[in-house]
């Protein structure tokens, strides 16, 4: 399967790829599959832990968003309540083909949290025509928004796009090895696979929109006052953060290495709070992740004067050659490996496009990217709740700093290390393998248990 940056870097909706914006694509696809036949209700079961958490997660309303018609890039976060609303009240559902049909949330969405074999974010779909099942279709979200349907998982998980790349890599030690040859940098590299599909002007133009809405995000984030939805009460910070960095009171918070991190916080804490809210993000590769990348990257475009779009672009891309190996040889999915296949590939991804503008040579971005990834391994994926709050917001902070630490640790190094990057992104496959079922996005583990007992 050829992956795009931009399968990478989407335009979605929070609070999470895998249980909103998957689900929301896949149950479009179904409902546009329906148009030449008679449906008068549709039925959806939720499995796995799609159900464990896909209350906090909104899953339920993502699944109807999508029937509706909506993708994750265009629909309005705030018409969705109202809409949903009007749905419970009697109204009937308008599905994307422009039938309409009778639905109830609470009659037509099953939860059951027993994982299918394949992947355990599934949801099977049913169209009726009175008691007759006259369509069917199971699909799997696979992280980051990515989802295939039955007929890809009996064929081992491949996608659809074929595309024959120029400079195709299935491992780091290609994509080095293909770098020394070219004499191409990952970000030149990366833009030339992506010239495949679109041409550079596009490419570049795209990019900067991922970034602007990353940028949105976060001044959306630093503006927002008040608690975030769900139950937990957890109080949103990064507006009082960003205040308090503004016009100090404290000598301590006055421009130093110190201050420097706060404001890599606050980026992350910013993005983090939006995705919690439900807000318009980009999945980078994932929404639980979605603070670490804009996080590490506005630090660097506020602090390196030199700093411009070419930065931007190549920031982009060379995190997304990154992001591609931990999905293909790994997985980016905290359901199927937990959070370290999340916040632990998007600090590699950062810490990799970080090495990168600032002029690491191959083998050192290969090495800031082994050093964030592997300092995640084992990390677990236990929200409370099920809400993609307690520690998920935290958890992206700390991982944005942990990111530029190691780019800097590459930097001042020759690239030579110990372990490669595609012996640690082995070993997060592996420790996903081995990691209990309840450590990874069930709410039944860690944080999500001890936290309520405290």
């Amino acid at each position: 399967m050829a992956i795009s940056v931009f399968d990478l870097f989407r335009v979605g909706i929070g609070p999470s790829s895998s249980h909103t914006v998957g689900p929301m694509r896949a149950a479009r696809a179904f409902a546009c599959a329906l148009r030449d036949l008679d449906i008068e209700r549709i039925r959806v079961t939720l499995r796995g832990s799609l159900a464990a958490t896909g209350v906090g997660h909104g899953t339920d309303r993502a699944v109807v968003m999508g029937l509706a018609g909506e993708t994750p890039e265009g629909i309005d976060p705030d018409g969705i309540d109202a809409r949903l609303a009007a749905l419970d009240a009697g109204e009937p559902l308008v599905l994307a083909n422009g039938q309409r049909v009778a639905f109830s949330r609470r009659d037509d969405i099953g939860w059951d949290d027993r994982c299918l074999a394949f992947h355990p974010n599934a949801m099977q779909l049913a169209a009726l025509s009175g008691a007759r099942v006259v369509a069917s279709e199971t699909y799997y979200s696979l992280g980051g928004g990515f989802y295939i349907d039955q007929a890809g998982a009996d064929h081992g998980g491949a996608g659809d796009d074929t595309t024959a790349l120029p400079y195709a890599f299935a491992s780091a030690a290609e994509l080095l090895a293909l770098c020394r040859r070219h004499g191409m940098r990952i970000s030149e590299l990366m833009l030339a696979n992506e010239r495949t599909w679109r041409g550079e002007a596009d490419i570049r133009r795209s990019l900067l929109h991922i970034w602007a809405v990353m940028r949105e995000s976060i001044d959306n984030g630093l503006a927002a006052r008040g608690h975030l939805p769900g139950g937990l009460n957890v109080r949103r910070r990064a507006r009082q953060l960003h205040e308090q960095l503004q016009a100090p009171q404290d000598q301590r918070l006055i421009v130093s290495s110190f201050s420097l991190m706060d404001w890599v916080n606050l980026f992350a804490l910013a993005v983090n709070e939006e995705n919690a809210a439900g807000r318009r993000m980009v999945t980078a590769p994932t929404n639980g992740a979605a603070g670490i990348v804009p996080a590490v990257l506005a630090y660097y475009l506020k602090f390196e004067p030199d700093a411009g779009d070419d930065d931007i672009v190549n920031f982009l891309l060379t995190a997304g050659a990154i992001g591609i190996l931990c999905k293909e040889n790994a997985s980016i999915s905290g359901a199927e490996v937990g959070c370290q296949g999340e916040v632990g590939s998007a600090c590699a991804m950062a810490a990799a496009g970080l090495a990168e503008v600032l002029g690491g040579n191959i083998d050192q971005v290969e090495n800031a990217a082994e050093i964030g990834l592997e300092h995640n391994l084992g990390l677990t994926c236990d929200p409370v709740g099920g809400l993609v709050q307690v520690p998920c917001i935290e958890r992206n902070a700390i991982a944005s700093v942990k990111a530029i630490n190691a780019a800097r640790m590459a930097l001042h190094g020759d690239g030579e290390h110990f372990v490669s990057l595609d012996k640690v992104i082995r070993t997060m496959r592996d420790t996903g393998r081995d990691m209990q079922d309840k450590y990874k996005e069930t709410s039944k583990g860690g944080l999500a248990v001890n936290a309520i007992e405290c």
